[in-house]
């Protein structure tokens, strides 16, 4: 790593002792791959789990180019982690949102990070910036890790969360959206609902840690910027660069495990034959191998896997893994610029899509449906699908969790709504 030195840590510092440290600083990233407890060997992860805290320098603005975001990192020449918001759709789209949004993270925020810790098979190892730490300040670091004190624990208010649209209003909003389907407006839209709770108090890593115990996912993270905070069980990749190659996996189909083997056996045999699931995954594959040929070089993308079975502690999901090979006319901004939002949240056609989810939804999704991720010195990068996450914002003492699902020709509002409510009760069980 371009100015940083590293010094490998003793075994005796876990994953939640970095945690508890990280997450005092304003600005902390904590990206968990969960490996070894997803029962999924990904080989696009390059560590089990990154922490990034502190922040030596930033890019955030309420609008802004990727553009921007490319020249910051030139010129820092070094790691970044961030977030993109779902509403920087508007800036890509030309559209607007009037939705009330009462988390408030920024559209875009990426930070440098004075310290990084990075675990891999090798080990765990500190990365520190030597034009702002030296060999012996790390060591002083890594002996306050070694020697803190539990933290104190937050007495959290009891949560009940509230659905903000009653089941009345989703299906009639449901039909909505089916009769635009009907029309060929569109042909699928991922319509989705917030339930949330007021002027409540967080243990922010103490809910990360419960929640990624319950539901530990590919692509978890614990993200702190100032008071607003994401704790997100993610199983769900929007991209990722490796060298010249982009690699998009998006998932369209989920069902519940099953009590016994054979009725967890029979559930995941009928997502793999249900038609609506997989037409579902199928138009969502077309839109991302339209949404990656607008960087790769000509005939490079391809579907390497289509409706692929993969098995959660909590679900059963359809995921199709599509790439190409980026024209070298383009940079790592072009590409992710060309994609987002990620399909799989939207619909397709996408424009049209993101209307009518603006008109139908009653809420700003913030960074729900967004992503957070890294980008290495070289400009290789890997971002996640903001899902199955409770968002929080400490000074207000607002708490969210939002849950959507497809709609497509032919399927069920009643399904639908329960299907958002199986991928809630992954929050919900961690919150009570």
């Amino acid at each position: 790593m371009q100015q940083r030195k590293a010094i490998r840590l003793p075994d005796e510092i876990t994953l939640q002792r970095l945690l508890n440290w990280g997450s005092r600083f304003d600005t902390c990233m904590l990206l968990d791959s969960n490996s070894g407890n997803t029962g999924q060997n990904d080989p696009l992860h390059v560590f089990n789990f990154c922490l990034a805290a502190g922040s030596i320098s930033s890019i955030e603005t309420g609008v802004t180019s990727l553009e921007n975001l490319y020249r910051f990192h030139q010129d820092c020449n070094d790691w970044i982690f961030g977030h993109f918001s779902y509403d920087l759709k508007n800036t890509s789209f030309n559209l607007h949102s009037e939705h009330p949004d009462n988390i408030g993270f920024p559209l875009l925020h990426f930070f440098q990070p004075r310290y990084i810790f990075l675990s891999s098979d090798a080990g765990l190892s500190l990365y520190y910036h030597t034009d702002y730490d030296d060999e012996k300040s790390a060591h002083i670091i890594i002996e306050k890790l070694l020697t803190q004190a539990p933290t104190a624990s937050i007495k959290a208010t009891t949560i009940n969360l509230q659905q903000r649209m009653t089941k009345a209003a989703y299906l009639n909003s449901a039909k909505k959206m089916l009769q635009h389907i009907q029309l060929g407006d569109i042909y699928e839209a991922n319509f989705c609902m917030e339930f949330y709770e007021e002027n409540v108090i967080v243990d922010t890593p103490g809910l990360f840690t419960k929640l990624n115990s319950i539901s530990p996912m590919p692509f978890a993270a614990f993200y702190r910027l100032r008071d607003h905070y994401l704790l997100c069980a993610s199983p769900e990749r929007f991209l990722a660069k490796r060298g010249g190659r982009l690699i998009s996996q998006p998932i369209k189909g989920t069902a519940r495990r099953g009590a016994t083997e054979a009725e967890d056996n029979e559930i995941a045999a009928g997502l793999l034959n249900d038609r609506k699931e997989l037409s579902e995954n199928i138009m969502i594959t077309d839109l991302v191998r339209n949404d990656l040929s607008i960087t790769a070089v000509r005939g490079s993308v391809q579907v390497d896997e289509l409706t692929a079975l993969k098995t959660y502690p909590r679900v059963h999901q359809l995921v199709t893994t599509v790439s190409s090979r980026l024209d070298s006319r383009y940079n790592w901004c072009d590409a992710i610029k060309s994609s987002f939002p990620m399909g799989s949240m939207t619909g397709a056609p996408k424009l049209r899509a993101m209307q009518l989810i603006e008109d139908l939804e009653k809420t700003s999704r913030g960074l729900y449906s967004g992503s957070v991720g890294y980008v290495t010195p070289e400009g290789d990068f890997d971002f996640n699908v903001v899902i199955r996450s409770i968002q929080y914002n400490q000074s207000t003492g607002y708490i969210s969790a939002m849950a959507g699902s497809a709609l497509t020709a032919g399927c069920d509002p009643e399904k639908e709504y329960d299907e958002c409510l199986l991928k809630l009760s992954t929050m919900r069980k961690a919150l009570e």
